[in-house]
């Protein structure tokens, strides 16, 4: 008897440390007791030491992992192996100027005339008053869609559903119209330039690998509703979503117009004017889309799309969920990426769930 007394009191203090340290394990966000534990693709987010190559480390890692105040430094807030990998902000404004000067194929000054009609104060973003009775684009030489990127860019934007929680289907073509706006923005000097600056910041060893990952980062398909496969950061960001009756993403200029143009964008008022007297340039603005409103949006005008393109994926990939800072034709802007954290491709790597840039 005292023999199975004595078994049944080791028994349930085992069950007891069971059960606490089974704790440590439930929260899928936290590090804690889960250190080196094996990588697993299900994880939300991962606490081995490779977790910092794959940019997927929870966010208390270092807190509960042991590393040092060496080894945090060594690593940097940029979570690349040594210091030299590190994106500095001065170097974000240096190559930033770089992407801006090799945008050969945007607008010139007489190929966009736009009229910004109503600024609207800070508390009538939330109105949906229509206070300008003109289009936005008075005048858009279309000449410019001609070019091989934003004839490429345009084929690719009647391919989704805006409605959230509506799975998309993506056929072979649509498949090749993505390869070709890939294969056409890899073309120019600009997207060229940006490779080379990742290139040599130790993020991508060739440039078939940076290829295939602008297109797992851009175009791989998650989830924004329940469970069906309905968003992507290209869809999101460039030709925008219908999500809770409200616009979302939606921050290209190209796509504006041209549902302008069809009457299914009403231009309502600006609430940022940048200060750039050539393209591309940016504006802060409200509108509606098929009756759907969008109370604060942003996009740059008169940009071409390997010029958005390349500037959201440098601040994706150097400060993904922070504001990055930039500097194009000598005037501070900043870009605010975020990461989509419930799903991840390849090795942890994070889609873009968003990118646009900031107005005031």
């Amino acid at each position: 008897m005292l023999q199975s007394t004595g078994m049944m009191k080791a028994f349930i203090l085992f069950l007891g440390v069971g059960m606490a340290l089974g704790s440590l394990y439930t929260d899928p966000d936290s590090c804690r007791g889960r250190c080196e534990e094996p990588y697993s693709h299900e994880d939300e987010c991962h606490c081995d030491s490779d977790c910092w190559s794959r940019n997927s480390c929870c966010w208390d890692y270092l807190e509960h992992c042991g590393a040092g105040e060496e080894e945090v430094h060594r690593r940097g807030e940029e979570h690349f192996s040594s210091s030299h990998d590190a994106i500095s902000d001065e170097e974000l404004l240096h190559v930033s100027e770089q992407l801006y000067g090799a945008d050969h194929n945007k607008a010139q000054p007489n190929d966009i005339a736009i009229n910004p009609q109503h600024r609207a104060a800070p508390d009538q973003t939330g109105l949906q008053e229509d206070r300008s009775p003109e289009p936005l684009y008075a005048y858009v030489n279309e000449k410019l869609f001609s070019k091989p990127t934003y004839a490429s860019f345009i084929r690719l934007l009647d391919n989704y559903q805006r409605a959230t929680g509506r799975e998309e289907e993506v056929t072979a073509e649509e498949l090749q119209e993505q390869n070709v706006f890939l294969q056409e923005v890899m073309k120019t000097e600009l997207m060229k330039k940006l490779f080379a600056f990742l290139h040599k910041k130790n993020r991508y060893g060739s440039e078939e690998e940076f290829l295939q990952d602008l297109k797992e980062m851009w175009f791989g398909l998650y989830s924004r509703g329940d469970g069906e496969k309905d968003s992507s950061g290209f869809e999101h960001v460039f030709s925008g979503e219908i999500k809770k009756g409200k616009v979302s993403g939606f921050h290209n200029w190209i796509r504006f117009y041209l549902l302008e143009k069809q009457g299914l964008v009403n231009y309502f008022s600006h609430n940022f004017d940048g200060p750039w007297d050539t393209y591309p340039d940016v504006l802060g603005l409200q509108f509606s889309w098929d009756g759907f409103y969008k109370e604060v949006g942003s996009a740059f005008i008169g940009c071409s799309p390997e010029f958005e393109f390349g500037i959201y994926t440098l601040c994706f990939i150097a400060r993904p969920g922070r504001a990055c800072h930039l500097s194009l034709g000598g005037h501070g802007v900043s870009i605010q990426t975020y990461t989509w954290t419930k799903s991840t491709y390849g090795y942890g790597k994070k889609y873009i769930a968003t990118a646009y840039v900031i107005s005031p």
